[in-house]
């Protein structure tokens, strides 16, 4: 495993950020704003700071911003708080900067601030920020929304659920019909191996920072929920991508819970052992659909 970072400092929380192994496949599209962002974080002893720093330094290279983000920079800007546009806009603060009492997405929302407290599942989540910040502050908006209607409660009711949900744990998926259609029956040996060839055609994003806290120690059943992708959508085009999950993140959707489940070390070519069929054939992880009963 590769671990070139500055060695863990005592007593430092952060410190487990040595243990991401960027090699891993699943960590290859985050290994360059990562790798770097762990590294300092290390240094300074502070993942605040660290993201703090990269927000600064991707302002210098590139302070016009991308056609795609300006495109749906008024989406929703006329209410007060964080708003949709400058796509470096928030700031990371300590953990102890969040009011006893508050809501954390709701003080995201008032004050474009962003409680971080050291550690891998925080540090995930400042990179998620910084790679599809639009996405985040709409998911943020829509928590607000629903704080500011039905208040802190015990359950968070169906949209906040599924709004959470989607920011810890939902892996973007963009993929040819009969790939969908086998991942949503739960037909796991049809889709991991009479249609493993389809996969090259197959474009996944892992959003979810708590799915990316739980792949540093990777293990068999890991399950994404999975949100698919438009077929319109260029999934290498990551501001067209943020630009799109702004439109198509709705309350209404998202109250039906639009996700399959996708046990993620499934994925050819990220477990040496998935190469082999008996790989699938356990159903304790590959579990078939429940049928509903009438």
């Amino acid at each position: 495993m590769a671990r070139d970072l500055t060695s863990k400092a005592d007593g430092f929380a952060g410190a487990v950020l040595a243990d991401i192994d960027w090699s891993q496949p699943w960590f290859a599209p985050w290994r360059e704003l990562g790798e770097s962002t762990a590294r300092q974080a290390l240094q300074q002893q502070s993942v605040a700071e660290a993201l703090n720093e990269n927000t600064h330094t991707a302002k210098r290279e590139d302070s016009a911003g991308s056609g795609d983000i300006a495109s749906v920079a008024s989406v929703n800007t006329t209410r007060a708080g964080l708003a949709l546009g400058d796509a470096n806009a928030v700031k990371f603060v300590p953990q102890s900067a969040l009011p006893e009492g508050q809501a954390y997405e709701d003080f995201i929302f008032k004050t474009a601030q962003v409680p971080t407290r050291d550690g891998l599942h925080d540090f995930f989540n400042g990179l998620c920020w910084q790679r599809f910040p639009l996405a985040k502050r709409r998911l943020n908006q829509l928590q607000a929304a629903e704080i500011n209607t039905q208040g802190v409660r015990a359950t968070r009711g169906p949209v906040r659920d599924a709004l959470t949900l989607f920011d810890e744990n939902v892996v973007l998926m963009h993929a040819p019909d009969a790939v969908w259609a086998a991942l949503q029956t739960r037909d796991w040996l049809k889709l991991f191996v009479d249609l493993r060839a389809q996969w090259q055609h197959v474009h996944l994003v892992l959003f979810g920072h708590a799915l990316l806290e739980k792949l540093v120690t990777p293990y068999k059943s890991i399950t994404a929920h999975v949100y698919r992708v438009d077929n319109n959508v260029n999934p290498h085009d990551e501001a067209a991508l943020d630009a799109w999950l702004v439109q198509d993140l709705q309350p209404a959707k998202l109250a039906t819970k639009p996700y399959e489940p996708l046990p993620v070390l499934g994925v050819p070519g990220w477990c040496v052992d998935n190469a082999e069929r008996a790989y699938y054939e356990d159903t304790n992880v590959f579990r078939p659909k429940r049928e509903i009963s009438s």
